[in-house]
This record gives C-alpha cells, sequence and structure tokens, in this order.
C-alpha cells in the first residue's frame, strides 16, 4: 500500500510541478513583457516572444465567437480529462512511462485551463524559427502535453502484450 501511495504522491508532484512551472513562467512574462514584444535568445531560431492565443492549437477558432470558445474549451476539457482518467485507470500498476506521461498531459491541460478561465485565452511565449518561418509559439504546458503525448504513443506502439495460450484446433 505504501508504494502505491508514493507513486501517486510522484504522479501528483509531476501534474502539479507542470502546473506551477507553466503558470510562474506565464506571469513572469506577462510582469516583464509587453504584448507582441520579442526578445531573441538565439539569434534566427528562438525568441521570448508574449502572445495571447484565443483559439486551440496554432490559433485554430482564434476568430471565433468567445461564447463558443467557451463552450467548445469547456466541452474538450471535460473530454479530455475523462479521457486521461480512462487511460490512467486502466494502465497496469507498474507502468511508470504510461503513467508519467499522463501525469504530464494533466498537469499541462491543467495550465492551458486556468488561463482560458482567467483570461479567456492562453499565453504563449516560445517562439522557435528559422529566418521567417516561425512554428506556432507554445508554453510549457503545451511542451509538456506535445511531450507526453508522444511518449504515450511512441509507449504504447512498442509496449510487450501478454499473449494467452493459443487454442488447438480439433
Amino acid at each position: 500500500m505504501k508504494e502505491a501511495a508514493a507513486r501517486y504522491l510522484i504522479l501528483a508532484m509531476v501534474s502539479v510541478g507542470t502546473i506551477l512551472l507553466d503558470q510562474a513562467t506565464k506571469v513572469h512574462i506577462m510582469q516583464t513583457m509587453r504584448l507582441h514584444e520579442s526578445i531573441p535568445v538565439i539569434p534566427n531560431v528562438f525568441s521570448l516572444t508574449y502572445i495571447r492565443n484565443p483559439g486551440a492549437a496554432f490559433g485554430i477558432l482564434a476568430s471565433s465567437s468567445n461564447g463558443f470558445r467557451l463552450l467548445f474549451f469547456g466541452f474538450t476539457s471535460v473530454f479530455a480529462l475523462v479521457l486521461l482518467g480512462t487511460i490512467f485507470v486502466r494502465l497496469r500498476h507498474d507502468d511508470w512511462i504510461g503513467q508519467l506521461s499522463i501525469a504530464g498531459i494533466l498537469g499541462g491541460a491543467i495550465g492551458n485551463l486556468l488561463d482560458r478561465m482567467r483570461f479567456g485565452e492562453v499565453i504563449d511565449f516560445l517562439d522557435f524559427y528559422m529566418d521567417g518561418y516561425h512554428w506556432p509559439a507554445f508554453n510549457v504546458a503545451d511542451a509538456a502535453i506535445s511531450v507526453g503525448v508522444c511518449f504515450l504513443i511512441v509507449h504504447f506502439a512498442f509496449e510487450k502484450k501478454e499473449v494467452g495460450p493459443v487454442a488447438q484446433q480439433p
């Protein structure tokens, strides 16, 4: 029982740590930069650029009405949380990679949900680009979600399944 409690404590720390790091970086950006200000960190590669994204990933739905976005993101957030919970419950109790992936995704999802509830949009600031070609700006929560999903996909793709005995034909 102690092992299970320790495991859940570690997973909760990953999720809460992700949320705290995400929110702290966003507060720092909002307090130290002007909206749309960009500070080059690695010239022609990476800048800190303060933007607000009212839409979904890559700005999808950004031009939709506030009411529609509120309903859409509310329903998708609930759906995502239920899906994450279902996946988590179905994982083997010793599946650390799967559980840590879910914890990171959950922390990222909650981090962005907090922005949507407080500001009606998400604070983004990590801006990678090459000359004039920009990857859409993102934040710590987006990174946690992306890394968690990638790890989960790779983990499930290469997970060894236990195969039961083959039934013999009469």
